[in-house]
């Protein structure tokens, strides 16, 4: 029923399921409309069109929405609005859907926290130059000796203050200029974004708003997504999250998710991918108390693959012979064209790829660490599904990829998990027992990559296998189990399920260790270079943070050199992602990495089988690679 109060005219709004209502002033937004009758609805934007959470279904009456790209056609066609952009035109009966009514925060993984820490300290610094700024700018009114247009005034004022050969502005920027700049009296801020050889005007606000300028760094892993809130006039981290990548419903190895792709199209991993990057930047921009407007640029590192998906590119040519990427160098875009939910103009980045299968978390990973710079030969290995692979100086850089499978992340492995709270990170064997540490001192729940190196490492040093991997069926602790031996790490009685590790876990891994290191021996020999060779071993990702690098020796993981050349460095394609966001120069500096890095691809190595069997062994077959290994089993003492 329409009232009249006071001349003002007013609608009644009614919202299911609860059938509460409210009367609302003439043209008052639904989420205005919502908040009078005490229904909390999502709104992490608050209000500006841009989070796309505050979802209704219209059943009845006159409501007026203004386009979105957070609806797709369907949905319109249902009734779906955005409460933030649908104003109430006469009485109106509004359904809260499901996804709204329960508030639908995004909800992160705690587990998935462990793989925020360590951030790699970037080797090297870079002048602090956003991609993306905002720029306060007090313009001279127009005369008639100084009768410049608009756009030509704006530009002319930005120019005094950035080099800006080349700058341009969206019609949309143009249309709104003339008034905005008249009613801020001419003293307004710019936004400004480096694309190409381009600075792009993306928005113009009235008056100072040069301190409100924040962006996200986004490491996009196959298994773990993690993310960065940063303040780009200060270049300070104001917030990180993590949470498990989404796709992983789709196969733990990247090779099936691109299968999935190719049977069911590319749609539904993207939009997996992509609102787990909208979960992580909307609780952070929540929890910080900054609007997400003020969000203008992400910046995603991440396998070739990853970008793929992200960008819905087919990634189909990936997994054939020659391997080739759609795009290995893709330019910035429109974050909101693939659906990440910032300022709608701000600018998604994506650093370059080096081949089908060395993507931008490498390229970022070889900007933080300056490998490409260095004196002597350096060597990065990144531990993961794919383990990449990185020989170099500032001579000349090769990378490669080795398919390790998950088996170092949990996957494939009887009792194995992530490094989440309460898998076993640590583990010693000794003739006694077996003693370990969990990550955050949790009841063992299973056993992560660095636990089982550690297991494995530990029973070749006891006795418990030799050096193809076999369990002694004699040994103490050792019995079978579904019909294979298995070592019993944790009793039933000490943990809610029996914690073992089995042959095949133990082959598994075995094969894991296998792949990086034929990949290392490959490339160290395709380049004439001997382990010895070797300045400094980084160690990325956060999978280093827990490994015992005597026990990575062992097993035959990495090369046998003084482990005082050895160093972890945490999460490096993060840390490459900052520089390049805070720094043109870094990001020029990257694109010049991607493009001077040789690919070796593996597959193509005549050798490549027989190197991936002799590492099969403990540590490998010849002992000549390993001598601290070698004069430790020779003299008995422990390995």
């Amino acid at each position: 029923m329409e009232a009249q109060l006071s001349g003002k005219r007013e609608y009644r709004v009614t919202f299911l399921p609860g059938g509460k209502e409210a009367r609302v002033a003439a043209r008052a937004t639904l989420l205005a409309a919502a908040a009078a009758a005490g229904v909390e609805l999502p709104s992490v934007c608050g209000g500006e069109g841009i989070c796309g959470r505050c979802r209704l279904i219209v059943r009845q009456g006159q409501v007026e929405a203004a386009p979105t790209l957070h609806l797709s056609r369907e949905e319109i066609k249902r009734g779906y609005v955005l409460a933030c952009q649908a104003v109430v035109r006469g009485d109106a009966v509004v359904e809260v859907p499901p996804e709204s009514r329960a508030g639908r925060e995004a909800v992160v993984d705690l587990d998935a926290r462990e793989f925020l820490a360590p951030e790699a300290e970037a080797g090297e610094k870079f002048p602090r130059e956003p991609l993306v700024e905002k720029l306060f700018l007090s313009l001279p009114p127009p005369t008639l000796e100084d009768n410049l247009g608009d756009q030509e005034r704006l530009f002319r004022e930005i120019r005094r203050f950035r080099p800006a050969p080349i700058l341009q502005a969206g019609l949309k920027v143009l249309q709104s200029l003339p008034a905005l700049l008249r009613d801020s009296r001419w003293r307004v801020t710019a936004t400004l974004a480096q694309r190409g050889g381009t600075v792009e005007l993306l928005q113009v606000e009235p008056g100072d708003r040069a301190g409100t300028t924040y962006g996200a760094a986004i490491d996009v892993g196959t298994s773990t997504v993690v993310a960065h809130l940063i303040d780009l006039n200060s270049g300070e981290t104001l917030d990180a999250e993590a949470k498990y990548n989404s796709q992983r419903a789709y196969g733990e190895e990247v090779t099936r998710r691109i299968i999935a792709a190719e049977r069911q199209g590319p749609t539904r991993l993207q939009a997996l991918v992509v609102e787990d990057i909208n979960d992580l930047v909307s609780l952070m921009v929540d929890r910080q108390g900054i609007k997400l407007s003020d969000v203008v640029a992400v910046l995603c590192a991440g396998n070739t693959a990853m970008v793929h998906f992200l960008l819905r590119l087919p990634p189909g040519a990936l997994r054939r012979h020659p391997y080739v990427a759609a795009a290995l160098a893709p330019p910035p875009v429109r974050a909101a064209e693939v659906g990440i939910r910032i300022n709608p103009r701000g600018l998604l980045y994506l650093l370059p790829g080096i081949g089908g299968w060395v993507g931008g978390d490498i390229t970022a990973g070889i900007l933080a660490t300056g490998l490409h710079k260095c004196e002597g030969l350096a060597l990065l290995i990144d531990i993961g599904t794919n383990g990449e692979i990185v020989l170099g100086s500032k001579d000349w850089v090769v990378a490669c990829s080795a398919s390790a499978g998950p088996a170092f992340e949990g996957a494939g492995v009887t009792c194995g998990m992530r490094a989440s709270r309460g898998a076993i990170a640590q583990v010693e064997i000794h003739p006694t027992g077996v003693r370990y540490r969990t990550v955050g001192d949790a009841p063992p729940q299973g056993l992560c990559g660095s636990g089982l190196i550690d297991a494995i490492a530990g029973l070749f040093r006891a006795g418990y296998i030799d050096r193809a991997g076999r369990l002694r069926p004699d040994a103490k602790l050792v019995r079978e189990r579904a019909g294979e031996l298995a070592f019993v790490l944790v009793p039933a009685g000490e943990a809610p399920r029996e914690i073992v590790i089995t042959q095949r876990d133990i082959e598994n891994a075995l094969r894991a260790k296998a792949a990086i290191y034929a990949g290392v021996s490959i490339l160290l020999r395709e380049m004439g270079v001997r382990p010895r060779d070797l300045s400094r071993i980084y160690l990325a990702g956060a999978f280093g943070s827990h490994l015992d690098l005597r026990n990575a020796v062992t097993l035959g993981l990495i090369p046998d050199v003084p482990l005082e050349r050895v160093h972890f460095l945490g999460n490096t394609a993060l840390a490459g992602a900052k520089l390049a966001l805070l720094s043109r120069t870094a990001w020029e500096e990257a694109q010049r990495i991607a493009a001077g890095v040789t690919y070796y691809d593996l597959i193509s190595c005549p050798y490549y089988y027989d190197e991936f069997m002799a590492a099969k062994f403990l540590p490998h077959t010849d002992l000549a690679r390993f001598p601290t290994v070698r004069g430790a089993l020779r003299l008995g003492e422990p390995v």
